[in-house]
Formats: structure tokens, sequence, C-alpha cells
């Protein structure tokens, strides 16, 4: 092989890394599913699996924080790692479906059906996917949690949350548990989908863009989590 066409196998050779690193970046790597534990863990949350899910990311990036420009992917991530915390100090073992900016897919669907196919490969007992809330009208404001409707348990695990992110977080706007048609909700298991703020809101934002707040909305619902263990 000449020189010159050594040269053109070496650019083709590193055009073809960048690319594969751009698509692996793009699709987190399948987290380790966490074994249930043979000891009992210490805690309120001893030997609970509990599956936090950070929505959207990746191409994904869901809604846009209406100052900063913030995608709610982002928040969604560092929120869900507060809960992660919050929760395993509690004694839970947590299954993260993504812990950096990624997606499975660029198929909604697909992406999602990954995302539980993690809950069900790990037995979690409990789901939490954690969401940012916006509207086109910038007076909306606090936090609310979703449950499948028909779902009795999920239903209890929502208002029990619902009650901790008002009681500990104080927002301007109490809402209610609602029903919601989420397909993040379709497993049988308890589960939850909690909008922990509009982005479209001002004050909201600045709360939610804070690490500090965000921790305080990780232990609010952790506390719901431990209400509804103990009913």
């Amino acid at each position: 092989m000449g020189k010159k066409w050594q040269g053109h196998a070496v650019i083709l050779a590193a055009a073809l890394l960048c690319l594969t690193a751009g698509a692996v970046k793009s699709r987190p790597a399948k987290p380790a599913v966490p074994a249930r534990p043979a000891e009992i863990s210490a805690g309120p949350l001893a030997e609970l699996v509990i599956l936090v899910d950070a929505g959207h990311g990746g191409t994904d990036g869901g809604a846009r924080a209406k100052d900063s420009g913030t995608w709610e992917k982002e928040i969604n991530l560092q929120t869900a790692l507060a809960l992660r915390e919050a929760l395993e100090d509690a004694g839970a073992r947590v299954i993260m479906t993504r812990e950096t900016d990624g997606e499975y897919s660029r198929n909604k669907r697909a992406d999602l059906t990954a995302r539980l196919e993690l809950a069900k490969q790990g037995e979690a007992d409990l789901l939490i996917s954690v969401h940012m809330n916006e509207y086109r009208s910038r007076k909306e404001s606090g936090p609310q949690v979703f449950y499948r409707a028909g779902q009795a348990q999920s239903q209890r695990l929502a208002e029990d949350i619902q009650a901790a992110m008002i009681r500990e977080l104080k927002p301007q706007k109490e809402r209610a548990a609602l029903a919601g048609d989420y397909f993040m909700l379709s497993l049988d298991i308890p589960s939850v989908l909690v909008e922990c703020g509009f982005l479209s809101n001002a004050r909201e934002e600045k709360l939610l863009l804070s690490s500090a707040y965000r921790q305080r909305v990780a232990q609010a619902i952790r506390d719901g989590v431990t209400a509804f263990v103990n009913r």
C-alpha cells in the first residue's frame, strides 16, 4: 500500500472511530441489576428494590426551561441521582435506567420498553419515573404525581408521595395525585411518574436548578415511599 493510500486509511479509521464513539454515547450501557441481598439491610426501605427512571435523555431532551434554556433531561437526571442516594440511605436497592445523558433507542416506545425491562429483570418492587412539567401559562406551578387508573397500589403510592411533597416542599399551589396514561406506568408493580415542578414557572425553574432543592425533592419522594411501605 502506497503512502498516499496509507494516509487515506488512517483518516477513514479515525472517522469511523468518531462515529462509533458518538453512537455509544447516545445509548447508555445497560446498568447492572442489583441482586436481592441474602442478608437484611438496615433502614425503613430495607429489602425493597426500586427502579428510578430519569425521564428522557439523549436526543429526547423533554421540556426546556423558559429562562435558562436547560433541558428537562438534565434536571431529571440530577434529581434521579439525588433520589437514588436518598433511597439507598433508607436501605433500598436502586436500579437506575440511566446515570448519564443517553437513550436506549431513538424510537420512543423501544426506549421506554428497554427501561421497563430493567425493572422486570431486577424484580423491582416499585417504579418511580422522574420528570419536570411545563405549560403555556407561566403561572402554573407545583409538583404532581401520576399513577395508572385502576391500579390501587400505584394510587396509594402516588398519594403518599404527593402528600410528602406538599408537606416538605410547601409549594405555592398544592396539587392532587392524578391518574395518567403513561407507558412507563404499565407494569403490575406500584408505579408512579413524578412531575417535580414546572420549568415554565420562573420561580420553580430557579428552585429546580438548585442542587439543594433537588435534594429536598428527593427526600420528599423517599418519605412518601416510606409512608406507603408503612401503611
